[in-house]
């Protein structure tokens, strides 16, 4: 398939990507029509190795164990999920580079879908062997502003053997997508509607999960980032 963005470096040499919006009209219609999309070769492949790498360069310390629930409700419970992450900084060039991305990414859903998309939070996962994610849903309807679920798939040379897969289900519970982690593919979808689970890894795996938000912030309160 066709890279779906072309590269391109600002006046201080940064890269940067930039979508054609012709190649992402029947990804936006997909979108619409079932609540999820998942997209193959989303960046340009040099892209996404040096994304990689930079994951890979990290230290043990930039690291922390994910937890479940946001602000007061947030805990640490490995029986549900026993990944590590790291939330992306758009101070930090290697990390800006994904964000600046997304963003533009937004800016297409809205034109396209009407969406009313805010903002872009995202952090870094790691799977490491024997790691997995129950099932669960991202968003609560009426109290959470996460609207759509990413998630970014950052490994090589991943086979069915390494585990790690992402299972998306319907309203029924069955089965809809079993999803290998397979490098630069995109998984959208719906926060609200798709449970959906990490199946355990058998060797350490990378991603990027996120999530577009509307903005639910008022005079008293701060839409909260986590």
């Amino acid at each position: 398939m066709t890279q779906l963005l072309t590269s391109l470096h600002d006046e201080q040499g940064q890269l940067t990507t930039d979508m054609a919006d012709e190649a992402w009209i029947a990804r936006f219609d997909q979108l619409a029509d079932r609540g999820y999309v998942i997209i193959p070769d989303f960046l340009p492949s040099d892209e996404v190795t040096a994304l990689y790498r930079y994951t890979q360069s990290l230290e043990e310390n930039d690291w922390s164990l994910a937890g479940v629930g946001r602000e007061h409700n947030h805990t640490v419970n490995t029986r549900v999920r026993s990944d590590h992450i790291r939330w992306l900084q758009p101070a930090i060039a290697a990390e800006a580079v994904y964000l600046n991305t997304m963003d533009e990414l937004r800016v297409r859903l809205n034109r396209r879908l009407f969406m009313g998309l805010f903002d872009y939070e995202c952090h870094l996962a790691r799977y490491q062997a024997g790691a997995f994610y129950q099932k669960h849903l991202d968003a609560f309807k009426g109290r959470s502003n996460r609207v759509l679920t990413t998630v970014f798939y950052l490994n090589p040379e991943w086979s069915a053997d390494d585990g790690g897969e992402l299972v998306i289900y319907g309203s029924r519970g069955q089965v809809l997508e079993t999803i290998l982690p397979q490098q630069n593919t995109l998984v959208v979808f719906l926060s609200e509607v798709f449970v959906h689970e990490v199946k355990t890894a058998h060797r350490e795996r990378f991603s990027i999960t996120g999530w577009f938000r509307h903005n639910t912030s008022n005079a008293a309160r701060i839409d909260p980032q986590t």
